[in-house]
């Protein structure tokens, strides 16, 4: 107990250094933590693609469409249950600021192979009655204090003109990564209103979505579409729903590379800081190291004083920076809800935060002990601080 004491003594020998070193630590600590949370939630919805769904969409580019008559010969295909459909709409509320989500899909079963979309059964049906009825999803609703019943205008920008629509329903998730914030409308609308006034672009839709018997099929059954309309108009290339996420990810890669470049320069940060406050300590403690030598203190005794007080001022800035990334990572969820829901630190950003102070612990414990351990006794106590 006498050895912890005298870390504790050691370490706040010099209040103010030490105090500006573990605030240092703390907000490196907590940047650290916010750029990883960042990463993850970035990932959220590609780990939360369920296995057993595939997407067809076409060959070239998600921009192009497919005929919506591919439905019928992709049920026909062994292993494949059901195929929805939807395509991206581009509408504006108001403001072009004022950016979500927007899909026209298939009111018969979209909600059937999402079921993680929860939809009260009653306004699922009014969804399927009515031409220009929409779906919004709860966070949606909340941003514009949108109720049901409320009439929305989007002016058109795939599909030009002015769109009107009644909500008639609010989803909730059902798990935590779930996105609330889509608006959902029905195909049937669009495609009528473009065979009357754009005839050439009725009947195509963006992407199919299929439900499948067996996930450990998916890449058989995703061959089997591919090559029943391989030398069409319009090929397809269908993968996991996992790997469709994955495919958007990988267009902001270099925003991706460079957060994670930054959270390893920010590492480095950490190191450094308490690395100098070390090497301070050291040399202000030469003469003092090698006078316990003299007393009888071995090597080893001097290792663990100096790594105890490293691993100290790292730990306690590492829980401290810790308890900050709780507070100011629900915060920035909350401001962020609308583009990546379920935005909080997990147990993993958690994890890494401490044991990356750990780690600087550790080595900015290094050249000190160095130091100490190669002086001699003579020249030790020669220094006069």
């Amino acid at each position: 107990m006498k050895v912890f004491r005298l870390i504790y003594k050691n370490a706040f020998r010099h209040k103010l250094r030490t105090f500006l070193t573990v605030l240092g630590l703390a907000l490196a600590v907590m940047a650290f933590g916010l750029i990883r949370t960042f990463i993850t939630a970035w990932y959220s919805g590609a780990e939360a693609a369920a296995p057993d769904r595939l997407v067809t969409r076409n060959a070239v580019s998600i921009i192009f469409t497919l005929p919506i008559s591919y439905k019928e010969q992709i049920l026909k295909i062994d292993g494949v249950k059901d195929v929805t459909y939807a395509a991206w709409f581009g509408g504006i509320y108001v403001d072009p600021k004022n950016f979500f989500p927007q899909y026209a899909v298939d009111q018969s079963n979209f909600f059937t192979l999402f079921p993680e979309f929860i939809l009260p059964p009653e306004q699922f049906e009014e969804f399927k009655e009515e031409r220009k009825a929409v779906i919004v999803g709860r966070r949606l609703a909340d941003r514009f204090g949108w109720k049901i019943g409320d009439p929305i205008t989007l002016i058109g920008t795939i599909y030009p003109g002015d769109w009107d629509f009644v909500i008639r329903g609010v989803y909730t998730g059902r798990d935590v990564n779930t996105d609330e914030t889509a608006f959902i409308m029905r195909f049937d609308y669009l495609d009528e209103v473009m065979r009357r006034d754009s005839p050439g672009r009725a009947g195509q839709i963006g992407w199919y979505a299929l439900k499948i018997d067996d996930p450990n099929r998916s890449a058989e059954i995703a061959k089997q579409v591919d090559a029943r309309f391989k030398n069409s108009l319009a090929e397809t290339l269908t993968e996991t729903e996992k790997e469709f996420q994955l495919s958007f990810i990988q267009m902001s890669s270099a925003i991706i590379l460079g957060l994670r470049i930054v959270s390893f320069l920010i590492i480095g940060v950490i190191l450094l800081v308490l690395a100098n406050t070390m090497a301070m300590t050291a040399r202000e403690r030469i003469s003092e190291h090698a006078f316990m030598r003299t007393l009888g203190f071995r090597g080893y005794h001097l290792v663990g004083l100096i790594l105890g007080e490293s691993f100290f001022m790292a730990i306690l800035g590492g829980l401290i920076g810790t308890a900050l990334l709780a507070v100011v990572g629900n915060l920035v969820g909350i401001a962020l809800s609308q583009f990546f829901p379920g935005f909080a630190p997990d147990t993993v950003a958690y994890l890494l935060c401490i044991g990356t102070a750990l780690l600087v612990g550790l080595g900015a414990s290094i050249f000190p002990i160095q130091r100490a351990l190669r002086i001699k006794i003579v020249d030790g106590l020669r220094v006069v601080d």
